[in-house]
């Protein structure tokens, strides 16, 4: 049974997701979230530490041998690496002749989407912003909290990305929502499809889902 204090992830724009639990995949004994970070030239910086936290996530779940960011090819795998973390893929022998797309990836259609509407509200036209949108996405995967899925220090070094990097779309969360809920909420609403059953959040019964605390 799933903590009480952790929540599923937000309904698919087609199906529920299950609450099935990760099947890890054995890694190469030289890979480690600690080993990634060490080849970081900017350790302290925001993305440096939400690209690590969910290629790392994705890899103990499907491999080495699979793309750690949603909608990332080899090329772009090679490119990030190179720029935040330099020497990885050579410490940890990525195989890029094999490498491939998780099932999890292509099963949730929702995830184009959502990357499309994050890339659409970048502050600044970088680079960093569209890995960090693929990295955002990659997490709303999870079944925890964003920012744990993340695997970020706390949230607020999520919300500080948001509201650096995706400032307009990061303004309209006005009552401070629970930040994957948010997401897909936008989403929901970018596409035209009601999910809500209450009339406005401050009489739904499901209010402290939504909002409150993310401990």
């Amino acid at each position: 049974m799933r903590a009480a204090n952790q929540v599923q992830s937000p309904p698919s724009l087609a199906r529920l997701r299950g609450g099935e639990a990760l099947r890890e995949t054995p890694l190469d004994a030289a890979f480690s979230y600690e080993r990634l970070m060490s080849l970081a030239p900017r350790p302290e910086y925001g993305v440096t530490l939400a690209l690590a936290g969910v290629m790392s996530a994705s890899w103990r779940r499907f491999g080495l041998h699979c793309q750690p960011l949603y909608g990332f090819s080899a090329a772009n795998t090679r490119r990030l690496l190179a720029e935040h973390f330099p020497g990885a893929a050579e410490m940890f022998a990525i195989d890029w002749r094999n490498f491939t797309t998780p099932d999890a990836f292509t099963e949730a259609i929702e995830m184009e989407d959502l990357v499309q509407m994050l890339v659409d509200h970048r502050t600044v036209q970088d680079e960093d912003s569209i890995w960090l949108a693929h990295a955002l996405a990659t997490g709303c995967l999870g079944s925890d909290h964003l920012w744990q899925d993340m695997n970020l220090p706390s949230r607020k070094v999520l919300s500080d990305l948001l509201h650096g990097f995706f400032t307009s779309l990061a303004a309209r969360n006005r009552k401070d929502m629970k930040w994957k809920k948010f997401l897909y909420l936008q989403l929901c609403e970018r596409a035209e499809i009601r999910v809500c059953k209450s009339p406005s959040c401050g009489v739904c019964v499901d209010y402290s889902v939504c909002f409150g605390p993310e401990a």
